[in-house]
């Protein structure tokens, strides 16, 4: 239809985004317009960037500044949202909404704490978030925490966060350190 639509007319021609690329060969013409692909994340809500074959460019990382246990009925997080169930280990991770990190992101999110997942636990709040250390018996202060990026996709802590992998990436905040690589 678009290139009936445009026949009379000369010139160059795009319609292809980072979806159109990917899915549509009869979208590709003159120019192509990729976008959250270069960011190596999947256009498409039914398949991973894995899938498609696209590798993260970005990753967002912190680290652990505290761990510690906590007891049945203890609470953590803005409003006590969350409350132990049983005798916890959790940890302190330095990163919240105030760097970019998702606010919304639900009690599970995964975070990869020395390469392993582990769960969001409380609120996000605006410098910080507490995750569950249960299987990290020998975590420590100063151990490296993935937020994403390789080992943890941007697309899953959208999922989690009821948002898009694009408002995740483009909101990380000044506050960041960036590190090139």
């Amino acid at each position: 239809m678009f290139n009936q639509t445009i026949a009379q007319f000369s010139g160059e021609r795009s319609i292809a985004n980072s979806a159109g690329i990917l899915g549509w060969t009869e979208a590709l013409s003159d120019w192509v317009r990729p976008g959250i692909m270069l960011y190596g994340v999947s256009p498409f809500a039914e398949q991973t960037a894995a899938q498609l074959g696209l590798k993260p460019v970005m990753s967002l990382h912190s680290q652990l500044i505290a761990v510690k246990d906590i007891t049945i009925g203890e609470s953590i997080g803005y409003s006590g949202r969350w409350v132990c169930e049983k005798t916890t280990r959790y940890g302190v991770v330095a990163i919240g909404y105030g760097d970019g990190y998702p606010r919304y992101a639900k009690t599970g999110t995964p975070v990869l704490v020395n390469g392993q997942r582990v769960p969001l636990i409380g609120r996000v709040s605006m410098d910080m978030i507490t995750v569950d250390l249960g299987s990290q018996p020998h975590a420590k202060p100063g151990d490296p925490v993935i937020l994403w990026g390789n080992g943890l996709a941007v697309e899953e802590i959208a999922a989690w966060s009821d948002t898009i992998p694009y408002t995740l990436l483009c909101g990380i905040t000044q506050r960041v350190q960036i590190i090139e690589q």
